[in-house]
């Protein structure tokens, strides 16, 4: 499947549409699988709950959506 990130996409569609990215997410220690948050949550607000770096965490599932 092509890669489209949209940045307004929450977390939770983003792991539906790709279920690589799961591992990604997982691996940062994020707890997003499963979370009442994730339907709501974008990458902005997701990295920065965790504490992470957007660009890098962005490269990283824009890597696993290939």
């Amino acid at each position: 499947m092509k890669r489209h990130f949209d940045h307004d996409m929450t977390m939770d569609a983003i792991m539906r549409r790709w279920p690589g990215t799961i591992r990604v997410i997982l691996g940062n220690g994020m707890l997003c699988v499963g979370c009442p948050i994730a339907p709501f949550h974008t990458v902005a607000d997701a990295v920065r709950e965790h504490a992470l770096d957007e660009q890098t965490l962005v490269d990283e599932l824009s890597r696993a959506m290939e």
